[in-house]
């Protein structure tokens, strides 16, 4: 008796990429859709990409493949909440949907965690296994595709911009970190900033090493383009002495004497700066006038102590000092912004939320999170609202020590210990 083997496609996936590397950076998406359907037999590939909302997609190709922009195409977005697209990105796995017009395949197009959008394929049949393993492959490939070519071109940008961009928006969009979401083998990752309809100068960062994990979240004051600037003096001094690979203490002291040197007298940012050690767990942090954040370990939410210094801009040779946390397997650590926390948002209960929200992944409790926010408000942010969420699986060689030590301080006036 012979017996016949779903035949895996994925080996045609050079021959995609070809076509995509042959192609100008604003072909690429049109492409790639083209050659997935000849492959397929598709009657229509569409990619659609997430908008800045967090809630909702954009239809980035018209039906004919064309990208859009161009002036016969029109803009349709698509709602997330209970669609097929959203299962797709809440699972990770291709969703193949009957319709009256055909079958209907929809592949999630991340990369690391960090949703791009989502492929929809319309076929006159069921894929077979083999071609639902290749489309998940494609959808994977464009993921990189889109990063690669957005260097190139303003498409991607202007597909994802449901509102047009003040000034102050503009400068602080160029703050934020190119993915916001990244999934790791010790941890997964994601941030979210809802804006004020008046910026109000939040960002966020991260960054990976071989040894450590870099996070920050920060929050100058003021409003609009000022506090656009005002951020930016902050986040390019953070930047440019963590990729100088200094510790926390010279980030922080470095990033004060920028605000110091270059901003008014009256104008100040708050931070927290962490890293953490992906071996251990061990996180050092600076508390730079900034917002305690919250803890959910072992199915309970609790906001952590960590002793505040000033914030940055206030006063020269600030004795900034570091305190430790040590991450254990299973735990999630969350980062805010006082947006989160203003008067206008009393109605949002941050430890009763994070209990709610302990089965969803980080890029959704950061959506969530934004939700909350804006219903707590009535959508009337006084200030941004920002959020960082980081869940930590450790290495099973980290060792036996997995003692917690939140909120243990270390001060500089102490005897010296290697800077972290």
């Amino acid at each position: 008796m012979s017996s016949t083997r779903p035949v895996d496609r994925r080996a045609e996936l050079p021959g995609l990429l070809d076509a995509v590397e042959a192609a100008a950076p604003v072909d690429a998406v049109g492409v790639l859709a083209r050659t997935l359907a000849d492959m397929v037999g598709a009657a229509d590939v569409t990619f659609l990409i997430a908008d800045f909302s967090g809630d909702a997609l954009i239809r980035f190709l018209s039906p004919a493949g064309g990208s859009i922009g161009a002036d016969t195409d029109a803009v349709t977005t698509v709602p997330l909440s209970g669609s097929p697209h959203e299962r797709a990105l809440r699972s990770q796995h291709v969703q193949v949907v009957d319709g009256t017009d055909g079958v209907r395949v929809y592949a999630p197009v991340t990369d690391r965690g960090d949703a791009l959008g989502v492929l929809e394929l319309l076929m006159a049949r069921t894929p077979t296994i083999g071609e639902t393993k290749f489309i998940a492959s494609a959808a994977h490939a464009l993921a990189y595709v889109v990063i690669a070519t957005r260097r190139h071109t303003d498409l991607f940008e202007r597909g994802q911009r449901n509102l047009a961009f003040s000034l102050a928006g503009e400068i602080q969009r160029r703050l934020l970190p190119a993915a916001f979401t990244c999934e790791g083998a010790e941890f997964t990752l994601a941030g979210w900033l809802e804006p004020a309809h008046k910026i109000g100068g939040d960002t966020f960062d991260y960054s990976l090493e071989r040894d450590a994990l870099h996070l920050s979240i920060s929050d100058a004051m003021g409003h609009m383009v000022r506090a656009a600037q005002l951020a930016t003096l902050a986040v390019g001094s953070l930047r440019n002495t963590r990729r100088a690979g200094v510790g926390v203490i010279r980030q922080a002291a470095d990033a004060n004497d920028a605000i110091l040197d270059y901003a008014d007298g009256d104008e100040y940012v708050t931070a927290l700066l962490i890293r953490i050690q992906l071996g251990t767990g061990a996180a050092h942090i600076v508390n730079a006038g900034h917002a305690a954040p919250f803890l959910v370990r072992d199915g309970t939410a609790r906001a952590l102590t960590f002793l505040p210094d000033l914030p940055f801009g206030m006063f020269r040779a600030v004795p900034y000092r570091v305190q430790d946390l040590r991450l254990l397997p299973g735990d999630r650590l969350v980062l805010v912004t006082d947006g989160m926390l203003e008067r206008n948002a009393v109605n949002l209960d941050v430890i009763d939320a994070l209990h709610g929200m302990q089965d969803l992944h980080p890029r959704e409790v950061v959506h969530a999170f934004a939700r909350a926010v804006l219903g707590a408000t009535g959508g009337e942010l006084l200030d941004d609202a920002t959020v960082l969420c980081v869940d930590w699986y450790g290495r099973s060689e980290a060792g036996p020590d997995r003692t917690a030590t939140a909120g243990a301080t270390r001060d500089l006036a102490s005897p010296p210990t290697p800077e972290h």
